[in-house]
């Protein structure tokens, strides 16, 4: 039966009744999309969402924009508290050149050309370019050693765009540091320094420098690990385990500081890794502390070394070494320190160590790879006999050997 053919009142009463059904599913439908729509908002406020007032939540969120806002100001408070003190350092540099390629030094060559070969061009000047901090009111600025290195003219420039000459006080290559001074009166500012050992992966970390040439720079990351090694580095002839950041550093920030949350020197920016992104080292404070009062006292640094090169050792490598036909050795299959190389005129060279020998211990303490036995040794002091038991071959024996001054490693 159609509806147009029932009685009119008929009708009328069926349009209601489909009115009132209409208007029931309209309102379950919109308490069932409701609480789907808003949970996310309000479960990230109170997980008892069913009984928060809606009225509540709209009050909270300015409330906590307004915190997000705050917390991003100390970033300008530390860099407002160290930035006065950080330093451009400008250097000039002195190169004699040669006039022709070596090859043509050659008698052959100057028999026929005698003296119509030049010896020599007139000198180049190279310019670098780094960081650093003034450490004393006095007129001290921390920096690294390969930015002031040989250098034959130092000019630092203050963020104030004041412009002073500086002298190197102390340079120590094999931690990569230097001191710089500069005569200013006792009114400069001073980069207030934190301590290394409280850092933590995860903290924030803010470097400051001139990268590239451009004054007056700050990034922003955090620490991304602690302890890496000079060789993950990829500069074996250092003594430094580096903070690691992810906070942009380039060519410019050497030398200059890096930065915790609350505005105090963590660590000394000092290297990238050229072959990927967001990975700099920064050499920590505290062994800066240390190497900058020696260099202020004039003092030279010591730094034990006893002349071998090293390799990690283990049975899986033994096996792997030993297996190979055209190996010259065969290595114990042992947890140790593998001697690949002997220094000429050496400690190593005057004890007895050879190549192929696997240091086991060392005064006692169980030394596991290169690392272990790099840190007891650089904790040692000039001169100091140490205990070396090593294997070699099937037969294990004690080797005493007596620590010298590392050399210059430049």
């Amino acid at each position: 039966m159609r509806f147009s053919k029932l009685p009119r009142s008929l009708r009328q009463f069926g349009t209601h009744v489909l009115a009132i059904i209409l208007g029931v599913v309209l309102t379950v439908g919109t308490l069932r999309v409701s609480p789907s729509i808003a949970s996310p908002v309000i479960n990230s406020v109170d997980s008892s969402y069913n009984q928060t007032d809606s009225s509540n939540l709209v009050a909270q969120r300015p409330s906590n924009a307004t915190a997000t806002i705050s917390n991003s100001n100390f970033v300008t408070a530390a860099v407002n508290r160290v930035g006065p003190a950080v330093v451009r350092i400008d250097t000039e540099r002195t190169v004699a050149r040669r006039a022709v390629d070596p090859f043509f030094d050659d008698p052959f060559f100057r028999r026929f050309f005698g003296d119509s070969l030049p010896q020599q061009l007139p000198p180049q000047q190279q310019r670098g370019l780094g960081s650093g901090f003034i450490i004393d009111r006095s007129g001290l600025i921390l920096t690294n050693a390969h930015v002031v290195d040989k250098a034959d003219r130092v000019t630092v420039r203050l963020k104030n765009g004041r412009t002073l000459q500086g002298t190197v006080q102390g340079i120590d290559e094999v931690t990569d540091l230097a001191l710089v001074r500069v005569n200013a009166g006792n009114d400069l500012p001073v980069a207030p320094l934190g301590s290394s050992s409280n850092v933590q992966v995860g903290d924030w970390a803010i470097a400051v420098g001139n990268p590239l040439g451009l004054d007056n720079t700050v990034t922003l990351g955090i620490v991304s690990t602690l302890r890496r090694t000079s060789r993950d580095v990829g500069i074996g002839n250092r003594r430094l385990e580096f903070i690691q950041t992810d906070a942009a550093i380039n060519p410019g920030n050497s030398g200059g500081p890096l930065l915790n949350a609350q505005g105090e020197v963590i660590g000394i920016n000092t290297a990238i890794r050229g072959d990927a992104m967001g990975i700099g080292f920064a050499i920590p404070i505290d062994r800066a502390k240390s190497i900058a009062s020696q260099l202020q006292r004039g003092e030279r640094v010591a730094h034990p070394f006893i002349g071998i090169g090293m390799e990690d050792l283990t049975p899986e490598r033994a096996r792997q070494i030993n297996s190979n036909p055209n190996s010259p050795i065969q290595l114990p299959e042992v947890n140790g320190i593998l001697v690949a190389r002997v220094v000429p005129n050496s400690p190593a060279a005057a004890a007895g160590i050879r190549v192929g020998d696997v240091v086991l211990q060392v005064d006692g303490r169980r030394v596991n790879n290169g690392e272990d036995l790099l840190n007891i040794v650089e904790q040692s002091r000039i001169g100091q006999t140490l205990q070396l038991r090593i294997q070699r071959g099937n037969q294990t024996q004690q080797i005493s050997i007596r620590t010298a001054q590392l050399q210059n490693t430049q």
